[in-house]
């Protein structure tokens, strides 16, 4: 760590890193070893897969800092860091084919589990039981009831798992459903809500036209009041034309002026 950080801080930096994940590696394998359930272990399969890929990237960083840097480098630095990589790719790799070995012995279990050990494998067992004394044989047969629990048990968290999300389905679908229903309802509300202004607007629009109706009406008697008035009074000797009460002309006096004459 000291020789790099006289390199390069960047490159001590990285370094720190890959060898914090390596070191979360090792004691998550060492973890590993000792659990027994199958689906734990899978789980922290993943987990140490995950710290792999992290460790794979910072590898990848440390290897671009170092082509960043190399003209700066003299031949022997070059040496030195190229070997710090590679001893980080061998470190990484063996965390690989020992997390390849875990997977598959899991993945035998589950074959297992749901379709029983092979042939070869029974035949094993066979001359095995038969070396065997009658204390290891119950020690066997209990261990093996174990294992038939512990798969049975997890065959009734499944299903309860799966009751569980179809209660919540059908939860969430009679939720929808009740959604629906108050918007159609709404939508009801709204159609009714229109057909009646529709029937206002009608109405409005019979008293507008029934309005101008009336109006256009007195505009015409106003005009025939008017033109009468006219009438009468540039011919007020018509006597065909009868007075309109109220609304006579006036009377005319004739008057005769006196004239002296002196």
């Amino acid at each position: 760590m000291d020789q790099l950080s006289a390199i390069s801080e960047d490159l001590a930096e990285i370094d720190g890193r890959v060898a914090d994940n390596f070191r979360a590696l090792s004691n998550g394998f060492q973890k590993l070893e000792k659990i027994k359930d199958s689906s734990r272990q899978s789980r922290q399969l993943e987990d140490l897969t995950e710290k792999m890929r992290e460790a794979k990237g910072l590898i990848k960083d440390f290897d671009k800092e170092v082509k960043a840097l190399e003209d700066r480098f003299d031949s022997k630095t070059t040496k030195f860091l190229n070997e710090k990589k590679q001893s980080m790719i061998k470190e990484l790799n063996s965390y690989v084919a020992l997390k390849k070995q875990y997977a598959s012995n899991i993945e035998n279990k589950r074959i297992e589990l749901f379709e029983g050990p092979s042939e070869g494998y029974t035949e094993e067992n066979v001359l095995l039981a038969s070396t065997m004394t009658n204390e290891q044989l119950m020690d066997q047969g209990n261990r093996m009831m174990d294992d038939t629990d512990q798969a049975i048990e997890r065959g009734k968290r499944i299903v309860q798992d799966t009751i569980n999300v179809g209660t919540e389905t059908a939860a969430a679908l009679k939720a929808q459903t009740e959604q629906m229903s108050r918007v159609v309802n709404e939508l009801d509300s709204i159609h009714f809500s229109i057909k009646k202004a529709s029937k206002l607007v009608k109405e409005i629009g019979r008293q507008v036209a029934t309005d101008k109706c009336i109006m256009t009406l007195l505009f015409l008697i106003v005009i025939g009041v008017i033109a009468i008035i006219i009438v009468k009074l540039v011919h007020p000797e018509n006597k065909d034309i009868r007075d309109i009460p109220g609304l006579a002309p006036p009377v005319m006096n004739n008057r005769r002026l006196l004239w002296n004459h002196s």
